[in-house]
């Protein structure tokens, strides 16, 4: 017990300099926090460092799934919150609330090929190309020889999405936060031509593409916002495909196999190609199945560019507006995990 106690004393020291030193915002001490002798301890080290607290603690008394090592209060028959006291702490909550242990695949895949994926377009509302079709009849295909019978179908409210998902002869739902990420003034034009209408603008983006938001549309950053329903109800449901758009399957990615906000626009995410995400411990299983039907490249390597925002005037007054969501905020809160 002793020694335990002081390997609790040296952790709360390092959320003290990961919070106090290293920028930190929120730090999790994973510990049994049950006595009130280590409840005290905690109070006493969060008002000496003017912290704020929560307390997330699991319980459970059913002799089946104690022996399945299960950490919710008899998986998530009942939840007790108390004194919760901001946003943070009540999202944390909504997604305990949300998260279920159960076994379960989610599928996911681009619509088929579209025109403006043939033209190098970006976003826009077109229909599929030929090959879109073939792959939408395949992706059919890949249904029933896996057996599926229970999947759950859902897709954008785009016509590329929809049409792929008619073609599969089964019940699906339309989600419009599945939509694409909205490319503002620069929506089905090329990169080409962004390039030459919009300069800055493409610099701009290549320097920070995960904050940069087109003018008039939206930001990666604003994607994963927009998608936190969708993910939240990824973690509810038992099987389902989405059948979605290249931005909006980076960011479902980059959650589920835990990518950093620099990595996540980057990731490859090719045409007529399925991807299984199985959840297991600490982490995700992921299959790739290519269905064997042709499509352009529509993938967009990270640039080698510098990341100083030095260029010209006019470049620092569009990062500043650009930026302007930026605060320097100061270490709020550590959130401590009982068994």
């Amino acid at each position: 017990m002793k020694i335990r106690k002081q390997c609790a004393l040296v952790a709360l020291q390092d959320v003290k300099a990961y919070l106090n030193e290293e920028g930190g915002q929120i730090a999790v001490f994973d510990a049994t926090n049950t006595t009130r002798e280590r409840r005290d301890l905690i109070l006493c080290f969060v008002k000496e460092n003017a912290y704020k607290v929560f307390f997330v603690e699991s319980v459970c008394d059913d002799p089946e799934v104690i022996a399945e090592n299960i950490l919710v209060m008899n998986v998530g028959r009942q939840f007790l919150v108390n004194r919760i006291q901001d946003y943070i702490q009540s999202k944390i909550v909504y997604y305990l609330m949300n998260i279920h242990v159960h076994s379960h695949s989610i599928y996911l895949c681009r619509h088929g090929e579209s025109d403006h994926n043939i033209q190098g377009r970006i976003g826009g509302d077109s229909e599929l190309s030929s090959r879109g079709k073939q792959f939408a009849h395949a992706l059919r295909d890949f249904i029933e020889e896996h057996k599926l019978s229970d999947l759950k179908v859902w897709t954008s409210q785009l016509r590329r999405a929809i049409q792929t998902a008619e073609e599969l002869g089964v019940p699906y739902e339309q989600w419009k936060i599945l939509n694409e990420i909205d490319a503002g003034v620069c929506e089905e034009m090329t990169y080409e031509m962004i390039q030459n209408t919009f300069p800055e603008e493409f610099a701009l983006r290549d320097q920070d593409k995960y904050h940069y938001r087109y003018p008039g549309g939206e930001s990666y950053q604003d994607l994963v916002q927009r998608l936190e329903p969708v993910i939240m109800e990824l973690e509810r449901q038992g099987n389902v495909l989405v059948i979605c758009h290249q931005a909006v399957m980076r960011c479902l990615l980059a959650y589920f196999l835990d990518k950093s906000a620099d990595d996540l626009p980057y990731l490859k995410c090719p045409l007529h190609t399925v991807l299984k995400l199985t959840p297991v411990a600490y982490g995700c299983k992921v299959e790739m199945f290519y269905l064997n039907v042709e499509a352009v490249n529509t993938h967009r390597d990270r640039p080698l560019v510098s990341k100083t925002f030095s260029m010209q005037p006019v470049l620092v007054w569009h990062v500043s507006t650009a930026c302007k969501g930026y605060i320097d905020l100061r270490p709020v809160a550590f959130v401590t995990f009982g068994r």
